[in-house]
């Protein structure tokens, strides 16, 4: 069986390190070690295979939901830098982009969109106009950045041409699958033909020397299961025009994706030399960005400043707990009781250990709850997130592993029980594996409270805070992003007045 927290890689690992501000030049900074990604204590496993088409009742799960246009802060201030001479006009309406009417029809009538938010308006110009130069592009969790690299792979195909023409690399089989979902959608009346490269669950494994080639015109997947489709010659890339990275600083980070997203970048730089290449992602530290220029070349960029990156629509606080069994208390006692006809809540926790162990306290308190972490089978991992998308339990446990991109919309709560940490080498990562040296994952945190809020929407993150180095590693979150985050006490009056603060009550 495939490793789940790192979908179909054996190289893939863990997440990556600070954001960073994208105008400055970023230093050499020496690489963080390798190991397992989504949760610390993931062991690579051996691979049962590839699937090239997702559990039909998981996939039944994510159909998207209506969204009529995307709210952002009105300072959310992007910044876009271009090379050359080609002129780019920011788009009002998407009527604007010379989109086909098929494309058109997906966007009003299934997505229910009105308008582009500001990064569409912005970057859709600049993915669209020939000669399509490479793009990095950073903005807000939640902005509508998936919409933006979708699009233009629906309109870089050829419908009549029933060969590979877009290609999308994604961490996790979640947001593969996810991402496949907002593609059928928006190109709904198109007629272009899509494939879902992720591991394979036992019921869905066919052997590689059994499948026929691969003719769909969009392929969106796992990068290990794509480049062993590549490898076997079961997915040509000749005809390939557009390659997208999502969660790219991941996917090109020395701890996440990097060898395989490049093997397959270069082997279709081999036969497409002139293939656009997209670069999406809500962060992008320093040695990322430094890789990245060396890699991509005649690239237009858009991104935000870090401290305008964390959400206006989530409230943010910290809560002091004397101890572990305090924190306890105060997700079921406090935050639960005060919250439970809210919507739904995510508690991230850092290793598997703390999640069997949140677990186990929460459902002998009687709480209805369910848990994802790295060592479940695939099989498992889509009923887990299947009942959460249908909103058949309303608190999941998850180590990072859905940190990056799950998009649930009626998430407006969650819960920070350990902070994210990274760590400087393989040897410091043991040795600092609970020290007050290790240091938070700015990246991670970020991306974690940007589960909540969906779409501008309202949301509240409570970190729960135990101990002098807790609290020291929260004041570095708050220096780094330049942004209070508000303390409030272990009581009903102070969670009830916070969540009313957050527009929850």
């Amino acid at each position: 069986m495939a490793d789940p927290a790192a979908p179909d890689s054996t190289t893939s690992n863990a997440s990556s390190a600070a954001s960073a501000d994208a105008a400055t030049t970023p230093p050499v900074v020496t690489p963080v070690p390798k190991r397992a990604w989504g949760d610390e204590e993931d062991d690579d496993v051996g691979d049962a295979g590839d699937s090239s088409s997702a559990p039909s009742e998981y996939m039944e799960s994510l159909k998207i939901q209506d969204e009529k246009t995307l709210e952002e802060p009105e300072d959310s201030n992007i910044t876009a830098v271009t090379t050359g001479d080609t002129p780019y006009s920011s788009a009002s309406t998407f009527e604007d982009l010379n989109l086909s009417p098929e494309i058109l029809k997906g966007l009003y009538v299934e997505m229910k969109f009105q308008k582009p938010s500001k990064i569409q308006a912005i970057s859709l110009p600049m993915i669209l106009t020939p000669p399509y130069k490479d793009l990095i592009a950073q903005a807000h969790n939640g902005s509508g950045k998936t919409t933006c690299f979708v699009l233009g792979m629906l309109s870089r195909v050829d419908v009549n041409l029933k060969a590979p023409q877009a290609f999308c690399i994604c961490p996790t089989r979640e947001l593969a699958m996810q991402n496949i979902e907002v593609l059928k959608k928006m190109g709904k009346y198109t007629g272009i033909t899509s494939e879902c490269a992720v591991p394979a669950d036992s019921a869905n494994y066919v052997p590689m020397s059994k499948r026929p080639p691969i003719t769909a015109q969009v392929v969106i997947g796992t990068p290990g299961t794509i480049k062993k489709w590549m490898s076997s010659r079961k997915l040509g890339v000749s005809c390939v025009k557009i390659l997208v990275f999502d969660e790219a600083d991941h996917m090109l980070s020395e701890d996440g994706f990097r060898d395989d997203s490049l093997r397959i970048m270069r082997d279709i730089e081999k036969s497409s030399p002139h293939c656009q290449v997209l670069l999406f992602s809500a962060t992008f530290d320093e040695t990322v960005k430094n890789f990245v220029s060396r890699v991509v070349k005649d690239y237009n960029q858009l991104f935000v400043k870090k401290e305008e990156l964390s959400l206006e629509g989530v409230k943010q606080y910290k809560v002091i707990c004397p101890d572990e069994l305090a924190k306890i208390r105060v997700i079921k006692d406090r935050i639960f009781e005060l919250g439970e006809k809210l919507g739904q809540t995510i508690i991230f926790v850092r290793t598997r250990n703390s999640a069997s162990m949140l677990h186990k306290a929460l459902v002998d308190y009687g709480y209805d709850v369910t848990t994802i972490q790295g060592a479940l089978t695939t099989e498992h991992r889509d009923k887990i997130i299947k009942e959460f998308k249908d909103g058949l339990t309303k608190v999941l446990i998850s180590t990072d592993l859905l940190s990056r991109g799950f998009d649930q919309q009626q998430v407006n709560l969650v819960i920070n029980y350990d902070l994210p940490l990274k760590y400087e080498s393989s040897s410091e990562a043991m040795k600092f594996r609970s020290s007050s040296q290790s240091e938070p994952n700015y990246e991670v945190y970020l991306h974690r409270i940007g589960r909540a809020g969906r779409f501008g929407r309202k949301g509240a993150v409570f970190n729960l805070l135990c101990g002098d180095v807790e609290m020291m590693r929260m004041d570095k979150i708050q220096n780094h992003f330049n942004s209070e985050v508000t303390e409030v006490r272990d009581s009903d009056e102070d969670i009830q007045a916070a969540l009313k603060t957050a527009g929850l009550l």
